[in-house]
């Protein structure tokens, strides 16, 4: 058992290391521009998915779309690997409800740093979902399908980018790529790195930076964040406007993440969007 933890998931813990340890695999496929492209498309695409679909829409409502979109935004979400929308969606409104105090589930104040970096995911009741919220979304049985299924998000983004690999070796070798290259850098790569920004939220924003509300806990805005975070990093001012699809407040406070919520309002997919002071 790791030294601080409680409830370990011997399964989850050995699933974990290895997904990690699959990352030795960018040195042996080899570097390919093709494997950039397929990295940095579906890093950005599952970022934006996590940050701005299960966080500023599943978990506050910050904005409204469409039920096709709705849907495409929780199955993105679903191939970032960390499970479904509406379990990501309940940890973090009891984050927001018990912040830094018992029934966190990712304070380092009251759980120490590795608890909220990682050591909350490896247990054995880690990102449940709650019966209320699953309630709420009974009407659209595709979420709470994607929900409870989840994992096929992941395996299903697996098996098309191995097999586009393939196909592009086999009909382009000039791109000098295959199907475990593009595996590895543009799913277990882009993955893991999807994974540690939301743990360096977790942790980070409530250790460090400066606060510019009272929000009655620890959380803060961390400016050196903003090139792995997106604007998730301005947490204080996220904690103190929490439904708001805006982080920022100072002109110079950047949040490309709701940049991408006001584009897709120009293209329509969006609309209603609280852009504001959004306290509830």
């Amino acid at each position: 058992m790791l030294a601080g933890e409680k409830n370990i998931s011997g399964i989850t813990l050995f699933r974990m290391m290895a997904f990690h340890l699959s990352l030795l695999l960018v040195f042996f496929t080899g570097y390919s521009t093709t494997a950039l492209i397929c990295f940095l498309v579906l890093y950005i695409t599952r970022f934006w998915a996590i940050a701005g679909g299960y966080h500023r829409y599943f978990s506050h409502g910050s904005y409204e779309t469409s039920r096709p979109f709705q849907f495409l935004l929780a199955l993105v979400g679903c191939s970032a690997g960390q499970k479904g929308p509406l379990s990501w969606a309940t940890s973090h409104i009891r984050h927001h409800r018990y912040s830094d105090q018992p029934g966190d589930p990712h304070s380092p104040v009251t759980g120490g740093v590795f608890h909220a970096y990682l050591g909350w995911l490896l247990a054995r009741d880690a990102l449940p979902t709650d019966e209320k919220l699953l309630e709420s979304w009974a009407a659209y049985p595709e979420i709470v399908f994607l929900n409870r299924y989840h994992y096929l998000g992941s395996l299903g983004l697996m098996i098309g980018v191995y097999a586009l690999g393939e196909y592009l070796a086999a009909s382009h070798p000039e791109l000098k790529t295959s199907g475990l290259q593009l595996l590895a850098w543009g799913f277990i790569l882009s993955t893991l790195l999807i994974l540690h920004g939301a743990c360096l939220v977790n942790s980070v924003t409530h250790l460090t930076g400066y606060q510019r509300f009272d929000t009655g806990d620890h959380s803060c805005n961390v400016w050196w964040l903003l090139p792995v975070l997106w604007g998730e990093n301005w947490h204080n001012n996220h904690h103190y406007y929490p439904h708001s699809a805006r982080t920022t407040v100072a002109w110079w406070e950047l949040d490309p993440v709701y940049l991408g919520v006001r584009l897709l309002e120009r293209l329509g997919l969006v609309w209603n969007v609280c852009g504001g002071k959004c306290r509830e």
